[in-house]
Protein backbone atom coordinates (compact mmCIF):
# COMPACT_ATOMS: atom_id res chain seq x y z
CA UNK A 1 0.00 0.00 0.00
CA UNK A 2 3.18 2.41 0.37
CA UNK A 3 4.06 1.51 -2.91
CA UNK A 4 3.69 5.03 -4.87
CA UNK A 5 3.27 4.87 -8.51
CA UNK A 6 2.75 8.21 -11.42
CA UNK A 7 -0.82 8.72 -12.18
CA UNK A 8 -0.64 11.36 -15.12
CA UNK A 9 1.08 13.60 -16.72
CA UNK A 10 -0.67 16.78 -18.01
CA UNK A 11 1.08 18.88 -20.58
CA UNK A 12 -0.24 22.82 -20.42
CA UNK A 13 -0.58 25.74 -22.36
CA UNK A 14 -1.78 29.52 -21.64
CA UNK A 15 -2.78 31.45 -24.76
CA UNK A 16 -5.91 33.00 -26.53
CA UNK A 17 -6.20 33.68 -30.40
CA UNK A 18 -3.79 32.78 -32.89
CA UNK A 19 -1.16 31.60 -30.16
CA UNK A 20 -3.67 29.03 -28.68
CA UNK A 21 -4.02 27.61 -32.00
CA UNK A 22 0.08 27.63 -32.07
CA UNK A 23 -0.28 25.90 -28.13
CA UNK A 24 -2.94 23.32 -29.38
CA UNK A 25 -0.48 22.30 -32.74
CA UNK A 26 2.54 22.29 -29.97
CA UNK A 27 0.97 19.55 -27.57
CA UNK A 28 -0.62 17.19 -30.24
CA UNK A 29 2.92 17.09 -32.40
CA UNK A 30 4.58 16.30 -28.38
CA UNK A 31 1.88 14.25 -26.73
CA UNK A 32 0.54 12.26 -30.29
CA UNK A 33 -3.27 13.05 -28.66
CA UNK A 34 -5.63 15.45 -29.26
CA UNK A 35 -5.07 18.64 -26.55
CA UNK A 36 -8.75 20.00 -24.93
CA UNK A 37 -9.21 23.66 -25.09
CA UNK A 38 -9.74 25.67 -21.52
CA UNK A 39 -12.66 28.21 -20.52
CA UNK A 40 -12.29 30.95 -18.46
CA UNK A 41 -15.32 30.75 -16.01
CA UNK A 42 -15.55 34.16 -14.86
CA UNK A 43 -14.76 37.83 -15.88
CA UNK A 44 -10.86 39.94 -15.23
CA UNK A 45 -11.41 43.11 -16.61
CA UNK A 46 -7.89 44.07 -16.42
CA UNK A 47 -6.32 41.03 -18.52
CA UNK A 48 -9.78 41.61 -21.02
CA UNK A 49 -11.11 37.84 -19.68
CA UNK A 50 -14.50 36.79 -20.34
CA UNK A 51 -16.49 33.85 -19.14
CA UNK A 52 -16.18 31.07 -21.55
CA UNK A 53 -13.33 33.05 -23.43
CA UNK A 54 -10.96 29.90 -24.33
CA UNK A 55 -7.49 30.57 -22.78
CA UNK A 56 -5.79 27.58 -22.57
CA UNK A 57 -5.05 23.93 -24.14
CA UNK A 58 -4.08 20.99 -21.98
CA UNK A 59 -3.63 17.09 -22.60
CA UNK A 60 -3.52 14.19 -20.27
CA UNK A 61 -1.02 11.13 -20.85
CA UNK A 62 -1.49 7.98 -18.21
CA UNK A 63 0.63 4.90 -18.84
CA UNK A 64 3.36 4.07 -20.67
CA UNK A 65 2.97 6.93 -23.04
CA UNK A 66 3.61 9.13 -20.13
CA UNK A 67 6.90 7.19 -18.70
CA UNK A 68 8.36 7.70 -22.34
CA UNK A 69 7.17 10.95 -22.96
CA UNK A 70 8.76 12.01 -18.95
CA UNK A 71 11.88 11.08 -20.11
CA UNK A 72 12.18 13.39 -23.02
CA UNK A 73 10.82 16.21 -20.93
CA UNK A 74 13.24 15.79 -17.96
CA UNK A 75 16.43 15.09 -20.51
CA UNK A 76 14.77 18.91 -21.72
CA UNK A 77 15.50 20.54 -18.50
CA UNK A 78 18.73 18.51 -18.16
CA UNK A 79 17.55 16.32 -15.12
CA UNK A 80 17.26 18.64 -12.96
CA UNK A 81 14.41 19.18 -10.37
CA UNK A 82 14.09 22.19 -7.99
CA UNK A 83 13.18 21.22 -4.25
CA UNK A 84 9.91 24.25 -4.89
CA UNK A 85 9.02 22.73 -8.01
CA UNK A 86 7.82 19.33 -5.84
CA UNK A 87 4.70 19.88 -3.73
CA UNK A 88 2.57 17.12 -1.90
CA UNK A 89 1.06 14.17 -4.46
CA UNK A 90 2.67 15.91 -7.75
CA UNK A 91 5.70 18.12 -9.32
CA UNK A 92 5.54 20.82 -12.00
CA UNK A 93 7.66 22.55 -14.63
CA UNK A 94 8.25 24.30 -17.78
CA UNK A 95 9.53 24.07 -20.65
CA UNK A 96 10.57 27.45 -22.02
CA UNK A 97 11.92 26.20 -25.87
CA UNK A 98 9.99 23.55 -26.67
CA UNK A 99 13.39 22.48 -29.26
CA UNK A 100 14.96 21.87 -26.38
CA UNK A 101 13.51 18.92 -26.43
CA UNK A 102 15.56 16.04 -28.12
CA UNK A 103 14.28 14.73 -31.07
CA UNK A 104 12.00 18.30 -31.24
CA UNK A 105 13.00 20.57 -34.44
CA UNK A 106 11.60 23.68 -35.08
CA UNK A 107 8.34 24.34 -36.57
CA UNK A 108 7.76 27.23 -38.52
CA UNK A 109 4.19 27.28 -38.37
CA UNK A 110 4.18 26.83 -34.06
CA UNK A 111 7.28 29.61 -33.77
CA UNK A 112 9.00 29.48 -30.18
CA UNK A 113 6.73 28.80 -26.92
CA UNK A 114 6.73 26.71 -24.50
CA UNK A 115 4.50 25.26 -21.80
CA UNK A 116 4.64 23.83 -18.82
CA UNK A 117 4.40 20.10 -16.98
CA UNK A 118 2.34 18.77 -14.29
CA UNK A 119 3.29 15.04 -13.08
CA UNK A 120 0.50 13.32 -10.09
CA UNK A 121 1.22 10.21 -8.56
CA UNK A 122 -0.78 8.14 -6.35
CA UNK A 123 -0.08 5.42 -3.73
CA UNK A 124 -2.72 2.13 -3.94
CA UNK A 125 -6.51 3.03 -3.07
CA UNK A 126 -6.76 6.31 -4.31
CA UNK A 127 -9.91 4.87 -6.10
CA UNK A 128 -11.67 5.04 -3.13
CA UNK A 129 -11.76 9.39 -2.96
CA UNK A 130 -12.46 8.95 -6.44
CA UNK A 131 -15.29 6.30 -6.83
CA UNK A 132 -18.98 7.84 -7.47
CA UNK A 133 -20.70 5.09 -4.99
CA UNK A 134 -19.45 4.42 -1.72
CA UNK A 135 -16.94 7.47 -1.28
CA UNK A 136 -14.65 7.86 0.47
CA UNK A 137 -11.59 9.87 2.32
CA UNK A 138 -7.96 8.78 2.81
CA UNK A 139 -5.98 9.59 5.63
CA UNK A 140 -3.04 11.77 5.33
CA UNK A 141 -0.63 8.85 5.41
CA UNK A 142 -1.97 7.65 2.09
CA UNK A 143 -0.92 11.30 0.26
CA UNK A 144 2.55 11.05 -1.33
CA UNK A 145 4.63 13.31 0.26
CA UNK A 146 7.69 15.68 -0.94
CA UNK A 147 10.48 13.08 0.07
CA UNK A 148 8.70 9.86 -1.34
CA UNK A 149 8.90 12.05 -4.96
CA UNK A 150 12.38 12.83 -4.54
CA UNK A 151 13.42 9.47 -4.16
CA UNK A 152 11.30 7.71 -6.81
CA UNK A 153 11.90 10.34 -9.09
CA UNK A 154 16.02 9.98 -8.27
CA UNK A 155 15.81 6.27 -8.39
CA UNK A 156 13.50 5.74 -11.49
CA UNK A 157 15.06 8.49 -13.54
CA UNK A 158 18.11 9.48 -12.14
CA UNK A 159 16.96 13.02 -11.88
CA UNK A 160 18.83 15.52 -9.52
CA UNK A 161 17.32 17.46 -7.44
CA UNK A 162 18.80 21.19 -6.57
Amino acid sequence: MKEIKMDKIVLSAGATGDNLDKAFRLLERISGRKPIKTMSMKRIPSWEVRPKLEVGCKVTLRKEDAEKLLKRLLAAVENHLKKKQIARNHFSFGIKEYIEIPDMEYQRDIGIIGFNVTVDFIKMGARTKRKKIKRGSLPEKQGVSEGEIEEFMIKKYGVEII
